[in-house]
């Protein structure tokens, strides 16, 4: 006996290493279907978007009362992001292009900057913080308190009525936002100039679009499109596929606001490597 006791120790060991190991195995197969699922639910989440956008009840009224909760319910919020990214771009080149002799170039440069990129990323990140935030805990409460299966039950689609209107709306009024505070950048930039300097409004704004091409603003108008639209897919996914509990009304807002600003910048870098080919 004395000399099989090791034996069974060792099998022993070797059995609940075995077991370890299938645990271990088995915890990430679940991990891995559990992702490949969701990419699958959100695919059948996009398909059905899709599907009720061209369906002959589109819901109208919804769909611009959304507009009006998206774009001007954001202004204000737009207004002062806008103008102050002007005014602090402004503020910090100012002084370096003074050394090299060129505070001309300040205005094209600006302009440039804000229309090319700083405007729609900077733009869209706020609205991922307003927006997605907003669909997410709106379609999340509704969830929670069974407000998306009495409609279902009541005849009425959901996804129609609730998703295909706010990622429209964000789709269409985030372009919109893009385009104001570019304005509104390019105002706060002539603003910054003229605290240590005097430049008339008019030469300022002709100095700053002079730079400006075709090219310069397509790309960023159509890359916004984009934004809009990762922003009230994320937004509303998060806040339709919600759990029961109260607490997934803050995770959905949560998620929303992260993956949704994420997708925003992945989206600008693809993007922007899309334009430079294009410009090559």
């Amino acid at each position: 006996m004395e000399k099989f006791n090791p034996v069974i120790k060792v099998k022993g060991f070797a059995t609940k290493q075995s077991v370890r190991l299938s645990e271990k195995t088995i915890a990430k197969t679940e991990k891995a279907s559990n992702f490949l699922t969701d990419i699958a639910d959100v695919f059948l989440f996009i398909a059905s978007i899709i599907r009720e956008t061209f369906s002959r009840d589109f819901e109208f009224k919804e769909f611009f009362r959304q507009c009006f909760q998206i774009g001007y319910k954001s202004l204000p919020l737009i207004s002062i992001t806008g103008t102050i990214m002007g005014l602090v771009l402004t503020i910090q080149s100012r002084p370096v292009l003074v050394d090299f002799g060129a505070v001309t170039l300040l205005p094209g440069m600006v302009a440039i900057s804000l229309i090319r990129e700083m405007g729609p990323v900077i733009t869209a990140l706020i609205c991922a913080g307003k927006i997605g935030s907003g669909m997410g805990a709106e379609l999340g409460s509704m969830k929670v308190t069974e407000q998306i299966d009495a409609m279902e039950v009541s005849s009425t689609n959901p996804i129609r009525f609730l998703v295909v209107t706010r990622v429209l709306a964000a789709t269409l009024m985030i372009p919109l936002l893009v385009l104001y505070a570019d304005a509104l950048g390019i105002f706060g930039s002539w603003a910054g100039a003229n605290i240590k300097g005097d430049v008339s409004f008019v030469l300022f704004f002709s100095q700053a679009f002079s730079h400006v091409k075709f090219m310069d603003l397509l790309p960023a108008v159509i890359k916004s499109f984009f934004f809009g639209a990762v922003i009230g897919l994320v937004g509303c996914y998060k806040g339709y596929n919600a759990g029961r509990g109260t607490e997934s009304v803050g995770v959905a807002a949560n998620s929303a606001v992260v993956l949704g600003s994420l997708l925003v910048i992945i989206v600008d870098v693809i993007a922007v490597q899309i334009t430079d080919m294009l410009r090559s």
